[in-house]
């Protein structure tokens, strides 16, 4: 081997170990996204309808990376939270409407999100789940009040690594159809799949995981001159891990499980006796990272807005904002009390959020076409977040749809007024955004 060529190896190697160690902000996004709310929705998809979403499933990877990637570039290049950005440039009650929008989606799912980590806990250990909630809510103080983000940075990427990991192991003892697998990726929605499908989606593109995403660069204090790391960042988070996840996941389910009514634990419980003890505990262990990771990026991201739309600072330094981390850690311990069954409450929760995403893409969108960049959004990346905007905003209206066919009852009233409010909010700021571009271009 040449000099030069052990010289590239060795520059190459060196630049590898420097993107890793150097990479964060998006993993804490991937750790939400790799949670037990996506694997609620993959297990219903897997067990109900085959293979035939498979497509949304990879779909949902390359998604959740260009949502993440628009979030980056916005917030690299204003290096100010969304919130304040948001403020500054649409004024304080389009600020007010998207705090409102990720307090609510955030909220909800982090009681759903604790009462999946109370049970599996409960299941792992034997000690009472709402013990358990208790215990878990007292590690979120300590460790998110205690030690601020670079803690949940380095929780997340371990564990997001060993759930990716655990999970592509499980492929290795269950068995996969490859024929029948490959006929997924053809793109199709079998009937009553619009809620399973709204919640893959909304697993990767979701409005926590793009309204946080300027907060955890900005803890790490990147500017534009970590773009092509926060570009790495992105890919390598949402495009490799949560996407072989998500696959891996869905595949798992898909091939083995058939009862669209198990729970999550109870998806990991039937692998035992259908695939043995070894896929059952992959399985459950995964789901118990998965889980744990998720609560913990979770918790970050209502603090992260509440406190940019106060002008507080948004790292522990501030005592203001470590209030607020205590108070949704807290605040998180009555998820263990929720009881009842955690699959459907998951999936809900997904595609709740989903419901809220159109009017955070469109404010993305908005800010990377004006004056609050120094660069403005190319074509391609501009084409990209329409493409989003379209796939869920679809399936939020398919969602929508299918709840009030089922019925109107307190929770779904209350879900069909959320997305009435959004949708009008996000109609009314992309007819902003085409009127002010239409008058640029004349």
């Amino acid at each position: 081997m040449s000099e030069t060529t052990s010289g590239a190896i060795a520059a190459w190697g060196t630049q590898i170990r420097e993107y890793a160690t150097g990479m964060g902000p998006s993993w804490i996004a991937g750790a939400i996204a790799a949670g037990p709310a996506s694997m609620a929705s993959l297990i219903t998809a897997g067990a109900r309808f085959d293979y035939a979403l498979l497509w949304v499933v990879v779909l949902s990877a390359g998604a959740g990376t260009l949502a993440q990637y628009l979030a980056m570039r916005l917030g690299l290049l204003t290096e100010r939270g969304v919130v304040d950005v948001v403020e500054r440039h649409l004024g304080e009650w389009w600020a007010w409407i998207l705090v409102a929008d990720v307090v609510i989606a955030a909220g909800v799912a982090q009681l759903v999100i604790m009462n999946t980590v109370a049970t599996v806990s409960a299941t792992i250990t034997g000690v009472d789940a709402r013990i358990c909630g208790a215990f878990w809510a007292l590690v979120l103080v300590v460790g998110l009040a205690g030690k601020g983000y670079r803690f949940v940075e380095f929780v997340a990427k371990v564990l997001v690594a060993a759930v990716v990991a655990a999970f592509v192991a499980s492929l290795f003892v269950v068995p996969i159809e490859p024929t029948q697998a490959l006929s997924g990726l053809v793109p199709t929605l079998p009937a009553g799949s619009a809620v399973v499908a709204a919640g893959i989606l909304g697993g990767a593109v979701h409005i926590t995981l793009i309204t946080m995403h300027s907060y955890t660069m900005r803890a790490r204090q990147w500017t534009e001159g970590e773009y092509r790391l926060a570009t790495v960042d992105v890919v390598a988070s949402m495009l490799i891990a949560f996407g072989v996840y998500s696959v891996a996941t869905f595949l798992v389910t898909a091939s083995v499980l058939s009862d669209p009514s198990l729970s999550t634990v109870g998806a990991a419980q039937a692998l035992g006796p259908l695939a043995g003890s070894a896929a059952q505990w992959l399985f459950l262990l995964g789901l118990g990272g998965a889980a744990v990771s998720t609560l913990g990026g979770n918790t970050l991201v209502p603090p992260f807005l509440v406190a940019d739309k106060l002008g507080w600072g948004t790292t522990v330094e501030d005592g203001r904002y470590r209030g607020l981390l205590v108070a949704v850690a807290l605040l998180s311990a009555p998820g263990a009390f929720i009881g009842g069954e955690i699959l459907g409450q998951l999936v809900l929760v997904l595609a709740l959020g989903t419901v809220g995403t159109p009017f955070a893409i469109v404010v993305v969108l908005y800010l990377l076409n004006s004056d609050a960049v120094s660069e403005g959004a190319s074509a391609l990346a501009n084409l990209g977040g329409v493409a989003l905007l379209l796939v869920s905003g679809t399936l939020a209206v398919n969602f929508v749809v299918e709840q009030i066919g089922g019925g109107i009852d307190v929770l779904t009233g209350l879900v069909v007024a959320f997305a009435a409010a959004l949708g009008i909010a996000t109609v009314a700021l992309l007819a902003k955004l085409i009127g002010e571009t239409y008058r640029r271009a004349a």
